[in-house]
């Protein structure tokens, strides 16, 4: 049934969509118990919209034989868990824990390589849909959002609230993964809102009901407190976003500078960002973690080179150049090293990408243990500025000529058609 945008909404049902006089505990149309009441529901338009363990609900969907099993996405006895179902989630798992823990906490799950073409593929799909409700979508991954749907009443003749069901309803149906929805009139509370009611949920947090809703709260719930800054508000007698509540905004600056005006405002619900459409990406990166630990100059070098090949199709695709090439390097006790190089204009090309990488990895292959490495570009800009022909090497201007021929039969067969001697060089297991 549809609902009149003008009409007061005070409940829906999330299942049939049909409007619900509040305190009926199932839906009158259907009899689902699934409904949504709030008495700001007519007048919030600002919503945070996340994915339900994304990668794994992708790969659920792709293999129904897995619907029911614990399912991990990551791998390798050095690897960390980059999402895992929430089957896996019962018995203790969590996303960044280390993989050998994840298993001795569900020694029977199915664990998946991760594949990120096909998450990113689906991602699309799904902010595709979001853009058709409202211009105003801002990503902030690949699996979540904030939309602003203010004014989009007349086009959808239904409110916001109900728009945002229905898209859930399609996502599910339609695309075949479940996501939660946070509605609220602040970006701050919308993203709480989300996650509460893991998975397919839908919560509503009003203007009026936001002091008292966070006073009880852990003060983790604000941005930026994370674990480390949690003690030190706790040393502090600072337990809880009440606590903070009552404190003076002239005095958590005092004594913890500009977050401190953080914490006074979003503490007290007050939250002036507004939904806006993101600016384009300021780098691109890949990096691999290692099975064992390498020390090998040649074994590095050729793990460089297809990284390098990596960040380089991205930036082709993405059609952007940068001015800056970045090597990462973590050491086998988790030291992060981190090399930059300006270069004289902007690179798309594997091959400078690589070559820069190379000159700064050289400095760093003195016998040190590396588990990890990673090479990327920063300072994006535009691609029709990038990689003129060397007028002084001539071997550059040939290598980047033959870096166009592979990219050409990469796309039309596929990217491991064609790899280089750098590249095809025995490796060992990775992650």
């Amino acid at each position: 049934m549809m609902i009149d945008a003008s009409a007061k909404l005070s409940g829906f049902c999330r299942d049939c969509l049909s409007g619900q006089p509040e305190g009926r505990r199932r839906c009158g149309a259907c009899g689902s118990p699934r409904l949504v009441y709030h008495k700001e529901l007519a007048r919030l338009t600002l919503a945070h919209v996340d994915c339900d363990a994304f990668y794994a609900a992708v790969e659920k969907r792709d293999n129904p034989a897995l619907a029911d099993k614990p399912v991990i996405i990551g791998g390798g006895k050095r690897g960390v868990v980059s999402t895992c179902c929430y089957i896996a989630r019962i018995h203790g798992v969590r996303s960044a824990m280390p993989m050998f823990k994840a298993l001795e906490a569900c020694p029977q799950a199915v664990v998946i390589r991760p594949d990120m073409e096909k998450y990113a593929r689906v991602g699309r799909e799904v902010r595709a849909m979001m853009q058709a409700l409202t211009p105003l979508v801002q990503p902030i991954s690949i699996d979540e959002a904030f939309l602003e749907l203010a004014g989009t009443e007349r086009l959808h003749r239904e409110p916001p609230a109900l728009v945002l069901a229905r898209f859930a309803r399609r996502v599910e149906t339609e695309i075949g993964i479940t996501i939660s929805v946070g509605l609220s009139y602040c970006k701050f509370l919308a993203k709480v809102a989300s996650d509460m009611q893991k998975p397919r949920g839908y919560t509503v947090i009003g203007q009026e009901e936001a002091l008292a809703f966070l006073a009880p709260k852990p003060v983790t719930i604000i941005w930026g407190v994370g674990k480390a800054f949690a003690a030190t508000l706790e040393r502090d007698g600072i337990h809880t976003v009440g606590h903070l509540q009552a404190m003076e905004e002239t005095e958590l600056m005092r004594r913890y500078g500009v977050i401190g005006q953080r914490l006074a405002r979003l503490s007290r619900g007050v939250d002036d960002r507004v939904v806006h459409l993101n600016e384009a990406a300021k780098s691109i990166s890949a990096e691999t973690t290692f099975f064992d630990d390498i020390s090998s100059h040649d074994m590095l070098v050729t793990h460089l080179r297809a990284l390098s090949e990596k960040v380089a199709w991205r930036a082709k695709k993405a059609d952007v150049a940068g001015h800056t090439v970045v090597l990462k390097l973590k050491t086998a006790d988790f030291k992060i090293r981190t090399r930059n190089r300006r270069l004289d204009g902007p690179t798309q090309l594997a091959d400078r990408i690589f070559r820069t990488g190379l000159s700064m990895l050289e400095k760093e292959t003195d016998g040190t243990r590396y588990r990890l490495i990673g090479i990327g570009i920063s300072d994006l800009g535009d691609a029709a500025l990038a990689d003129p022909p060397d007028l002084v090497d001539a071997q550059a201007t040939r290598r980047a000529a033959a870096e166009a021929a592979m990219d050409k039969l990469r796309s039309k067969f596929g990217k491991a058609t064609v790899e280089t001697g750098y590249t095809f060089a025995p490796k060992r297991p990775q992650e």
